[in-house]
């Protein structure tokens, strides 16, 4: 169990605090969502972050992990984390149990620009884990529904267990969003669409002209996203993607997460797509 140090002064970039693990649920084969909470009373009540940033978990003696934030912004008290076991980090927060603590700081990085969508129709296009990225800008929107226009989430997934909070779909669309959910392979209970996400865009009729585009999960899936927005003719400066790189540090110290002339972790991982056409296509290597 990880106990850091505690203090109510505002931390250095790089000091962890304190984290408990009050809750513990498992969303998808091999992805599992944290309800955090600092165990300092001063840090918990201060602490508040925009939809799309994230944090830095860690745990001693083995590392650290740059994890999206899944939760309501607007009760900043517990923080949810959406986790998909992938390295030796993820691999030993899957281990943890409620109780166990856990070290976090942020949060970091750019957020969706819910500001300037004000007034404008949004389209959210998340596949594979990009949902929880995305679903603090949702619980945003709902609870500020008169400042925006139509609402539409394009969700997708593999099979139908892969489908990332599907028991919330039914409470979004009552808030006047619209679902669309589809998978790449039904099973026998499957009765909803099947194709890959961006198919989604062939049923819509977007107005370019008060349209704006965010989009999380694998880069091929983001850019036939892209294609689809431009074919569109939605504006490269209102499609924004969150891009995923190896982030160690946070603060544009480290240099793992360059992208281009841009660190992902200060100036992303949020960035509308006329800020990275150049490099968007390049692999990571």
């Amino acid at each position: 169990m990880y106990a850091p140090q505690t203090t109510t002064m505002a931390p250095e970039p790089m000091m962890p605090f304190p984290a408990l693990i009050t809750d513990i649920k498992e969303e998808a084969p091999g992805v599992t969502t944290y309800a955090l909470e600092f165990e300092d009373t001063a840090v918990r009540q201060s602490f508040t972050f925009q939809p799309g940033q994230f944090n830095m978990l860690y745990l001693p003696g083995i590392g650290e992990a740059a994890i999206s934030i899944s939760s309501d912004p607007g009760q900043p008290e517990t923080l949810l984390h959406t986790i998909r076991v992938a390295g030796n980090v993820t691999q030993a927060i899957a281990r943890l149990d409620v109780g166990d603590v856990i070290g976090l700081r942020g949060p970091y990085g750019s957020a969706w620009p819910l500001a300037h969508a004000r007034g404008l129709d949004i389209i959210m296009v998340a596949g594979g884990i990009g949902l929880p990225p995305l679903r603090p800008a949702i619980y945003h929107i709902i609870h500020h529904r008169q400042e925006y226009g139509q609402v539409t989430v394009l969700v997708g997934a593999r099979e139908p267990a892969d489908l990332m909070f599907p028991g919330e779909y039914d409470a979004w669309r009552e808030q006047g969003i619209e679902v669309l959910p589809t998978v790449d392979r039904a099973d026998d209970s499957w009765e909803g669409r099947v194709g890959v996400v961006p198919m989604l865009f062939y049923s819509l009729r977007p107005d370019p002209r008060k349209t704006m585009i965010f989009t999380c999960g694998p880069e091929i899936m983001m850019r036939f996203v892209v294609y689809e927005a431009l074919a569109r003719r939605v504006p490269k400066e209102r499609i924004y993607l969150s891009l995923e790189r190896n982030m160690k540090c946070a603060i544009g110290f480290c240099g793992h997460c360059q992208f281009g002339p841009t660190f992902l972790c200060k100036e992303g991982p949020v960035l509308s797509y006329n800020q990275i056409e150049p490099f968007f296509s390049v692999e990571e290597f």
